[in-house]
């Protein structure tokens, strides 16, 4: 092993972890032709009982990654979850699940995800180099340096145009570079996962979730495609202030408690014991430099729902693009405070919004009695059924917070347009478009010609995660509109996809927003620019600052409220 100094020229990007994020972070750029190294301490790939829900959000992201449809196949989506009470059913809750693509979350057991997507970074030609630890690290203008220790001792020094750090909550990369966690929520409640082998001793199926409530602690409980399932409890602390995680026999004691069968069986294997209170942090910044940080390096929460992967996929896929613009020199290097921005927003949202969860943790003995007691009044009338909370899904979310409105590359001006569509940062919805199909017979006669009919598609399948795509209504995209709008994108360096379309209804077309106004669509699927189609001077002022930036142009989002160190 080559103990000298490393050649900045080699690698563009050196990743430290080989977690989901870390992985589909490297798929992304791979995906847009960077040149990956990808690290980890671990000696070996292995089995871990983690997040087991992979979030609409999520699921959208990795598609642009083109592994969604990998990991389908591998999952179970989820349907109604039921609300428990003791011995008695009270009924399903409401999800708020978004009708349209990826309708439900998917249940995936964690080690699935991590198998896939190393199976597809091999398949673009990156290995994983494992038994391989960051040491130290030191940032410099145009590059960051650092050291690994590989199996055996041998140690190495090289450096790296950019280094991320996805190397989870005692990551050495945000330690290194001297980054504190800010915002730690407090929260009395304890919470244990694990998993119960196949047998359904809760006479559960496959995507029926259940949430069994009885005072003082709670259970929410998912099945497993191979017939086992996974179940995440809550409880009050035994003591105040104790650290003490719960012992085994203490789980099987919870879980037989609170569903009311005694003869329940857990996993000792797959059960992992978990004391840590429902408390979530951030980290004060998420890029120093040429380094960066993602996943749980950069945010971490208790391991209920999957807000961790969900949340640091979100941010890979956010990342990448960005790190890979910058440094194709298609963009200014400032792009990437705004991934800082807009992931710091999306983690504080969602801590924000744990505040409000109120059906997962426990209930004292009265609160429980009175909910018990009018829930099944409230379960009957429609419209008063309580949601799924954010830590499990949130409802019409997509599981976490989605947007990234009032962000610096969100510029909403869509002139007297104002109601209708998706605004600057939201994800562009997958709007039902009408497009050329094969062409089909005439019906009768010997002509062999044929006569060309429409597809109706999802709008989602025309984006590319390696190109901006400019959505425009076909009925005004006249040629002299079509000859500005190429004028301007021709000044950019990164490739724009001019795209008419036609909605296949009225429907449709009221999602996609009024006719008079084009959407810039960045790379990640995200809203950038809403503005008039007669205006192309907002078109070629927006990419201006994207491609040579300004002094204020990436400062950070005014959204961002200061946090409270911990």
């Amino acid at each position: 092993m080559d103990t000298g100094s490393g050649v900045v020229g080699s690698t563009d990007v050196c990743i430290v972890g080989a977690g989901p994020v870390g992985l589909a972070l490297a798929i992304g750029l791979r995906r847009l032709s960077l040149r990956v190294r990808i690290v980890d301490k671990a000696p070996t790939a292995r089995y871990r009982v983690g997040p087991l829900v992979l979030w609409t959000r999520a699921r959208q992201a990795l598609d642009v990654l083109g592994v969604g449809e990998l990991l389908r196949l591998r999952g179970v989506e989820l349907g109604t979850v039921t609300l428990h009470a003791r011995d008695r059913a009270l009924g399903p809750l409401g999800t708020g699940w978004a009708l349209p693509g990826h309708a439900r979350p998917l249940a995936v057991q964690q080690y699935d995800v991590e198998r896939l997507l190393r199976e597809e970074l091999a398949r673009l030609g990156t290995r994983i180099e494992w038994n391989t630890e960051v040491t130290d690290v030191e940032v410099h203008e145009d590059r960051a340096e650092f050291s690994l220790r590989h199996a055996g001792g041998a140690v190495e020094s090289t450096a790296v145009p950019w280094l991320v750090g996805c190397d989870g909550t005692a990551s050495v990369v945000r330690d290194r570079l001297g980054i504190r966690f800010e915002d730690r929520l407090p929260s009395g409640p304890q919470v244990a996962l694990g998993t119960a082998p196949p047998g359904r001793p809760l006479g559960l199926r496959p995507g029926l979730g259940h949430l069994f409530l009885v005072p003082r602690h709670s259970l929410l409980v998912f099945p497993l495609s191979d017939g086992g399932f996974r179940f995440f409890c809550f409880r009050d602390r035994p003591e105040p202030g104790s650290t003490a995680t719960p012992t085994q026999d203490e789980l099987r004691a919870l879980v037989a408690d609170t569903t009311g069968v005694p003869a329940l069986r857990l996993d000792a294997a797959g059960s992992r014991p978990d004391g840590a209170p429902l408390h979530g942090r951030v980290a004060a910044k998420l890029r120093h430099g040429r380094a960066l940080l993602v996943g749980d390096a950069a945010h971490a929460w208790a391991p209920v729902g999957g807000p961790g992967m969900n949340i640091g996929i979100l941010g890979a896929v956010n990342l990448a693009w960005k790190l890979a613009a910058v440094q194709g020199g298609q963009a200014d290097e400032g792009l990437l405070d705004t991934y800082d921005a807009e992931q710091r927003l999306t983690a504080v949202q969602y801590l924000r919004h744990m505040r409000f969860d109120f059906m997962e943790p426990p209930m004292p003995p009265l609160g429980h009695r009175a909910f018990a007691a009018t829930a099944p009044t409230a379960f009957a009338r429609r419209g008063l059924r309580p949601g799924v909370g954010l830590r499990t899904g949130a409802p019409g979310r997509g599981g976490v917070p989605g947007d990234h409105r009032g962000g610096t590359l969100s510029w909403h001006r869509p002139g007297r347009h104002r109601r209708r569509g998706p605004r600057a940062g939201d994800r562009m919805p997958d709007v039902r478009i009408l497009v050329p199909g094969e062409g089909a017979p005439p019906g009768t006669g010997s002509s062999l010609s044929t006569v060309p009919r429409t597809v109706a598609r999802g709008l989602h399948t025309l984006l590319g995660y390696g190109r901006w795509t400019l959505v425009l209504y076909a009925a005004r995209a006249e040629p002299g509109v079509l000859d500005g709008l190429r004028e301007a994108c021709a000044r950019f360096p990164v490739p724009i996809r001019i795209l008419p379309v036609t909605p296949r209804d009225g429907i449709e077309a009221g999602r996609l927003g009024h006719p008079d106004v084009l959407w810039l669509v960045r790379p990640d699927g995200h809203v950038g620019l809403v503005a008039p189609v007669a205006r192309t001077a907002l078109l070629r002022a927006y990419l201006s600052v994207l491609a040579h930036g300004r002094p204020r142009a990436f400062r950070k989002s005014r959204r961002i409220l200061p946090l409270r160190g911990r």
